[in-house]
């Protein structure tokens, strides 16, 4: 921003005596006291609305010495504040940590993402993933691996547990991590300390995590939902002899930077870019910001490179896509590409927020290091600005480049100063390197690839954001019986309005959000369509342990994937007592293969919906209200138990006689799958109901609603709360 000289001379003196005589009096006062994680530029270079405007006089110009009384007071303040706190930097200097200061952009991965893991071929595909980022948008330095919520708390597998159950289990886990590290990417893990209703680690946490991730070989830790991960986490790492980046998706006090060396940045995108008050208290310190539902990027790419940060690359939002447009990851790989060349600059504790500009909507921040000076530049205008930029004491011998375009300035003589001039993109950033001679190989190869990569504008790559379509995967159709099977019920042909919601915790009513039925142009939440339903016979209770068994004696089924594969059964055989329980820790593989054993296939969604409703649309099997004694106890312990027997609730059974349809055990219907995720819908609910947090995975008792859990593998996707029911095609 340009500083104007338009002021009387006494205002500057006014502004200056009342920038000054404050911090004089009360010693921790500022005239731009942080806001949660950002510190506010001058009054002066917030952009106000007409209203503001208006009240105020007209826009305020910046007097002399905006920006050295500004620096002055915020520098007073992060010196006290170090004092204050008792503040640490030890852990930013610790070798097996330095990583996490050049560790700028950060996906969180789901497991469930097909680009990571092939369930097909039966392993992990982690250079199909990278790959795809490499191309999108220039690649990673860090991946947050997400193997929990939403999914979590279907049974009673603690956060560690559901690590377990990915492809391979814990060896499994480790080669794929170092696949990741093979390709220089840090690799972390959430923790989730609302996790206290499922399965009990045996130790306190703090241990319990720092032992497991020494285990996988992991580097650090995401804080899900904290705002700052306690030291004791810390301190467990580093009694382990495993040092641990934590990284708190919240905001933690400011004393917690000596052991939490990252943060997630839950920015207010304002006009100005705001300093981030953790890289202002510790300039080593990294920030990746998330603004996870946001489809322009823009604001992400522009406040990192202000502030010298990462930015969480989000994309695959459980199982939502919010995928990047082609402009804003072409706009992050030439961030990310400059932020890497330049990196031992971006930890300079003379950082300079707002060096003064000449445009207005121009924002720079200077980072000495040594005999030369990085500035990092970001255009918040919606249109090009070209010519002066920024204007630099002149020194003997100094050179400058411009490190986006690649090219040598030739700076222009004003007084003691050079004033250098370039183009800015609209909502484009810019780079200056002032270097004494030529610069460094390293230097000079990132201008030799800037000046590649930036020849095509930015506004030549499409910002249009699109959801990406579903498919639904098709079920085979049996051969039509003219009678019912044994055990089966028949479901007349019927005129049926299928009314249903997704239950997910997240996401609103926003597009992406749950399934797209074949009927359906996109995925949405809340869905009704009136169909013709064909008459079709379904299974009066769900399969049991008995019913299984005997397919595996007649056909020696084992799934090529049997991690959990009948936990609950030992020795080929299911517990004693239980030959009526529904069978679980089976997936949708396992179940598909039964039903084709049997000659039957799994319903579509609403042909158990319509047989658990019938034709006067019941929001449960047996009516409209739900009446706990028709279905069984819930279990709010922290181990899981077992479900009832299929017959053990008479009274719950539907307009057409079918049983066990509401809270026994889940139960498999349809799949749906995308370029990116795949999900089974469940219905019916289970017994099992973890308490103490919202984020365990919900319950849909009531006929209209459906859970969807994401798929990754069988070993991962069979639950203990989870079985199935046949129907059979009638004629």
């Amino acid at each position: 921003m340009k500083f104007m000289f338009h002021s009387a001379k006494t205002l500057a003196v006014a502004s200056l005596l009342s920038a000054v005589i404050p911090l004089s009096i009360h010693a921790q006062d500022t005239h731009y006291p942080p806001v949660n994680e950002q510190i506010p530029p001058p009054d002066c270079l917030t952009l106000k609305n007409a209203y503001q405007t208006a009240i105020g006089g007209g826009f305020i110009s910046c007097p002399p010495l905006s920006h050295e009384l500004w620096l002055k007071d915020v520098t007073h303040w992060r010196t006290e504040r170090r004092i204050r706190i008792g503040y640490d930097d030890s852990r930013y200097g610790v070798p097996a940590l330095q990583w996490t200061q050049s560790s700028f952009i950060q996906p969180q991965m789901m497991v469930q993402d097909r680009y990571f893991y092939d369930p097909v071929a039966g392993k992990y595909t982690v250079d199909r993933y990278l790959d795809d980022l490499d191309k999108r948008y220039g690649g990673i330095d860090a991946v947050l691996i997400w193997s929990t919520y939403p999914n979590m708390g279907m049974d009673d597998r603690n956060q560690q547990d559901m690590v377990r159950s990915m492809p391979g289990g814990v060896e499994g886990v480790k080669k794929m991590i170092a696949d990741f590290h093979r390709r220089g990417v840090r690799v972390l893990f959430p923790m989730m300390m609302w996790d206290q209703a499922t399965r009990d680690p045996g130790a306190p946490w703090p241990k319990a995590i720092a032992e497991f991730m020494k285990e996988l070989g992991a580097d650090g830790i995401n804080g899900d939902t904290q705002d700052g991960v306690p030291q004791a986490f810390a301190l467990a790492s580093e009694s382990a002899g495993y040092p641990l980046a934590f990284e708190p998706e919240g905001a933690p006090a400011d004393e917690a930077l000596a052991w939490d060396i990252m943060t997630w940045g839950q920015y207010t995108f304002t006009f100005a870019p705001q300093v981030d008050r953790y890289k202002w208290i510790e300039s080593r310190h990294m920030v990746n910001i998330s603004h996870r539902w946001n489809r322009n990027k823009a604001d992400d790419v522009q406040f990192a490179f202000f502030n010298g940060v990462g930015w969480e690359s989000w994309e695959n939002i459980w199982g939502i896509w919010n995928g990047i447009t082609q402009r804003d990851g072409e706009a992050t790989r030439r961030m990310a590409t400059i932020e890497r060349g330049i990196a031992p600059f971006l930890v300079s504790k003379g950082w300079e927020p707002y060096y003064p500009t000449h445009s207005y909507g121009i924002f720079a921040s200077r980072w000495p290091l040594e005999d030369q000076t990085v500035w990092t530049i970001v255009n918040r205008d919606e249109y090009d600005v070209s010519g002066p930029q920024i204007s630099v004491p002149a020194m003997d011998g100094m050179r400058y480049f411009d490190l986006y375009h690649g090219t040598e300035l030739k700076p222009d003589r004003d007084g003691d100063n050079l004033v250098l001039s370039f183009p800015i993109e609209a909502h484009g950033i810019g780079a200056v390197l002032a270097t004494k001679g030529a610069p460094s190989p390293a230097l000079q190869a990132l201008i030799s690839r800037m000046q590649s990569m930036t020849t095509k504008p930015l506004s030549s790559y499409s910002g249009e954001w699109k959801p990406i379509p579903q498919q639904l995967v098709e079920i085979e159709s049996t051969k039509p019986s003219a009678t019912a099977p044994k055990g089966m019920i028949k479901i007349p042909a019927a005129e049926f309005t299928f009314k249903v919601k997704g239950i997910e915790i997240e996401g609103s009513d926003d597009v992406g959000i749950d399934v797209q039925y074949p009927w359906e142009n996109q995925a949405r939440r809340y869905h009704e369509h009136k169909m013709q339903i064909a008459s079709f016979y379904i299974d009066q209770y769900p399969v049991t342990n008995a019913n299984f068994k005997e397919f595996l004696d007649a056909s020696h089924y084992h799934p090529k994937d049997d991690l959990d594969f009948l936990r609950d059964w030992k020795s080929g055989n299911y517990p004693e007592s239980a030959a009526n329980k529904p069978v679980t820790w089976v997936s949708i593989e396992d179940a598909r293969a039964y039903a084709k054993w049997a000659g039957k296939r799994l319903p579509h969604e609403w042909e158990w919906q319509y047989a658990a409703e019938g034709p006067s649309t019941l929001a449960y099997p047996w009516g409209n209200t739900f009446l706990p004694d028709h279905v069984p106890t819930p279990n709010h312990e922290r181990t899981l138990g077992t479900p009832d027997n299929v017959d053990a609730h008479p009274n719950g059974a539907s307009p057409f006689g079918v049983m066990d349809m509401v809270a026994n055990v889940w139960q498999w219907t349809d799949e749906y799958v995308d370029e990116h995720t795949r999900a089974g819908i469940l219905r019916g609910g289970s017994y099992f109901q973890p308490q103490g947090s919202v984020w365990y995975f919900p319950q849909a008792y009531r006929n209209d609603e459906h859970g969807k859990l994401l798929l990754m593998a069988p070993g991962y996707d069979r639950s203990g709360t989870l079985g199935f029911r046949c129907v059979v095609d009638a004629q």
